[in-house]
């Protein structure tokens, strides 16, 4: 990991963080999370005195946030022992690990990790042998599968946070290699529908500026997919003034695209035309050569994406005579006709590499429905087959109701005449 690695110190066996001195500098960060993730903090009230996950290790791969440090805290608190590895090398703010190590949580992360060090991570977290998993990405659940296949036994099921770990996780369970039941939490609408929406919508627009303070207004911002992440994203960009670009291969996106008034295009075409580019699509190589080869001198490449495979990195530097670090997350590769082409964050998710991730608002939902997953998981896994399950409908309504609630918001109910017209296929016109 160019211009990134560092040394990290390990904290009395227990855990391994950047620096254990930055503990005050997290305790503040997570206590802004945890007062804006009032849903997660209803749920931790009610677990301390259930205690659902009593007896249970968690192994967690997530990115060491502080919001996923709420998370923390609040599976502990309801009874469990936890062990956490980051699920991106270059997404652990290195102060909330710092204070999760001095509160005693057992986390393995930093920032600027080498890919040896992230997954020797991942493996102290095994150590433990951990009865539930809780992934972002599936690393950890794959690792598992590959590397420790007979910690599987003892594990009744994990949860998994994002798009491309799902449906890495559905292909395993297709091929009949899946060894215990996952909870697909991406797929919750109380998910999909808001932190992939309006979370990453913001923070891609945040780790951009971060790493650039470019002006977007006026810009031709390319976004590559129209998925929940992309459209979130390309509202955004819109609203700060860009000329939103997007490419597709999915027709009924692309149609959604135009629909919605964005300019839809082959990316052979838009390479020529874009500012800004940013994949979020979940398939590698989406930027590639002969796209580097038509971009205009100074154009903005990032990624927002799970991995960084998206952006292929070797053929920009194999079009470059080499690169220059000008600003933290921002490398200017210095092409062999004389242009420049900006890449943010080495083609990680530049939302969390070059900025904070989602507001945490938005991860209280996002993380309630992890928590309730792996409720669910300790008290009926044990009978559930290996594969990818479903969030319930009512655990989705359940949790909006509560988000609701907490916001101080109250909504209409059907009265029981207008239930009863629900299902009166006599009434008409």
């Amino acid at each position: 990991m160019l211009g990134y690695l560092v040394t990290a110190m390990d904290v009395s066996g227990h855990s391994t963080v950047a620096d254990p001195s930055l503990s005050d500098s997290g305790a503040k960060k997570v206590a802004w999370a945890r007062g804006r993730m009032p849903a997660l903090a209803a749920l931790r009230e009610s677990a301390e005195n259930d205690l659902p996950l009593k007896g249970q290790r968690v192994a967690g791969c997530l990115h060491v946030t502080k919001e996923t440090a709420v998370l923390i805290e609040t599976i502990s608190a309801a009874g469990a022992e936890i062990s956490w590895s980051g699920c991106n090398p270059l997404s652990t703010q290195d102060d909330v690990a710092a204070w999760l190590a001095n509160e005693g949580y057992g986390v393995h992360a930093w920032y600027g990790q080498s890919t040896e060090d992230f997954y020797r991570c991942i493996d102290r977290t095994l150590d433990f042998k951990p009865t539930l998993t809780l992934d972002d990405g599936a690393d950890l659940i794959y690792r598992v599968h590959s590397s420790f296949p007979e910690l599987a036994e003892g594990i009744i099921g994990g949860t998994e946070e994002t798009t491309t770990g799902v449906h890495r996780l559905r292909a395993m369970a297709d091929a009949g290699e899946l060894l215990y039941p996952v909870i697909a939490v991406n797929d919750a609408e109380t998910k999909w529908d808001f932190d992939n929406v309006h979370g990453t919508g913001q923070s891609t627009i945040d780790g951009i500026i971060r790493a650039t303070s470019v002006l977007l207004a006026g810009k031709d911002f390319v976004i590559a997919g129209y998925g929940h992440c992309g459209r979130g994203l390309a509202v955004r960009a819109r609203g700060m003034g860009a000329n939103v670009i997007v490419t597709e291969v999915d027709p009924i996106a692309a149609l959604r695209a135009v629909m919605d008034g964005f300019r839809v295009m082959r990316m052979n075409e838009a390479s020529a035309l874009g500012d800004i580019f940013c994949t979020a699509t979940g398939m590698k190589d989406v930027i590639v050569s002969r796209h580097f080869d038509s971009m205009k001198d100074g154009a903005i490449v990032c990624n927002t994406g799970h991995y960084d495979c998206e952006i292929n990195i070797t053929d920009l530097e194999d079009a470059s005579t080499g690169y220059t670090q000008i600003r933290e997350n921002n490398e200017a590769f210095e092409m062999k006709d004389g242009r420049t082409i900006h890449l943010l964050a080495r083609g990680r998710l530049v939302n969390l590499a070059a900025a904070e991730g989602h507001p945490s608002e938005v991860m209280d939902m996002s993380f309630a429905n992890q928590f309730l997953a792996l409720c669910r998981l300790a008290e009926e896994g044990g009978d559930y087959q290996n594969i990818v399950y479903d969030i319930s409908p009512e655990q989705d309504a359940k949790l909006a109701a509560l988000k609701l609630q907490t916001a101080g918001i109250s909504i209409d109910e059907l009265t029981p005449e207008q239930m009863a017209y629900l299902t009166d296929f006599s009434a008409g016109t």
